[in-house]
């Protein structure tokens, strides 16, 4: 076991993919039954995604999910990887959060992306452009949880007010920037295109202006992990999600997850087989050696004070199982402790 590993915490983002055989409701279920299960081995935190009208994604309604994953689990937190606040009022964020903070252990991870197509932007009644005022709308959001916006200076967001709902910025564009300027904790990917996260996590950190919500930067890098008995088995593991991303870049629709050994006997055009083969590369997949080292090096290269793991795959057997390796590699416990106190954020 590495030492440099077991002090990085590792946690778990699911974005609810619906798989070829299955369909959305049992999507959603099966990340709640991944979030007892990854509990049970002691990844620290348990995050929900936000996607509307993607056939291959059910989550599309975070706060409602992440409720019901804590309601089906004890001691990991739990929250959003993320709510996308260009498509929502910042009072009804806040309002939501408040609710889902009362029972405590959620997380508030945010992002500043619009709808996937001009049809679903328009349903949301949202356009591109509403994403470059994210700065201000974050500003808007953490100031109904201080009660210091004065926006609507005669509105109270009830019971948001005074809870310190740990937020978090998911890094697209200028994402980084913002989370420095504001003193929040960065959530940063992927793994895969490492010297640009490097770039931009540095740039982060000398950036960073400390604030009511974190006293230091917080570094969070994402991305996809895949651990098997075989490196030839963890490397199936990244097939499914792979040929979606190819189909949707090809044909503009997200796709199921698909069994890869359908996927292998497709007949790809020359530009699939070329996004196909961009989508397999750059991931950390392997044996649990092979994890371990690669890990450790994307630990060091980056400095990440944590981990945030979002592979999917269509077997959910063998997804629980990289779980289970990981978590052994790592030396995970069944009981989520601090070792450092109150310096990092929750």
């Amino acid at each position: 076991m590495s030492s440099l590993i077991a002090a990085t915490r590792l946690s778990v983002l699911d974005r609810s993919r619906t798989r070829e055989g299955s369909d959305g409701p049992q999507a959603l279920r099966d990340t709640v039954a991944l979030a007892r299960e990854v509990e049970a081995l002691g990844y620290h935190r348990f995050w929900v995604s936000e996607h509307h009208g993607v056939p291959g994604v059910a989550g599309a309604a975070p706060t409602v999910l992440a409720a019901a994953v804590a309601a089906a689990t004890s001691t990991i937190r739990v929250g959003t990887g993320g709510v996308m606040l260009p498509n929502h009022q910042p009072l009804v964020v806040a309002e939501q959060f408040g609710v889902l903070e009362s029972p405590g252990r959620v997380d508030m991870g945010l992002g500043r992306s619009v709808g996937f197509t001009d049809g679903i932007r328009r349903a949301l009644g949202r356009e591109k452009k509403d994403a470059d005022d994210f700065a201000g709308q974050l500003a808007e959001l953490l100031g109904w949880f201080t009660g210091t916006g004065t926006a609507h200076p005669h509105v109270h967001a009830r019971p948001a007010e005074g809870l310190r709902v740990p937020p978090y910025v998911l890094a697209t564009g200028q994402g980084a920037a913002i989370a420095a300027e504001a003193g929040l904790p960065l959530v940063i990917g992927d793994l895969k295109g490492r010297p640009k996260v490097v770039a931009a996590i540095e740039r982060y950190r000398a950036d960073f202006r400390p604030s009511v919500w974190s006293r230091e930067p917080y570094v969070v890098v994402s991305g996809t992990v895949a651990v098997a008995a075989t490196e030839e088995e963890a490397a199936r593991l990244l097939v499914p999600e792979a040929w979606s991303l190819a189909y949707s870049r090809t044909n503009g629709t997200f796709p199921p997850l698909a069994p890869p050994e359908r996927i292998e006997r497709l007949a790809m055009t020359d530009r699939q087989r070329e996004f196909y083969a961009s989508a397999l590369r750059g991931h950390i997949h392997g044996t649990e050696e092979q994890v371990r080292d690669a890990l450790e090096e994307a630990v060091k290269e980056t400095g990440a004070d944590e981990v945030l793991v979002t592979t999917s795959t269509h077997n959910r057997a063998a997804l629980l199982d990289s779980y289970v390796r990981l978590a052994r590699l790592a030396g995970l416990t069944s009981v989520n402790t601090e070792t450092d106190g109150h310096a990092r954020p929750l």
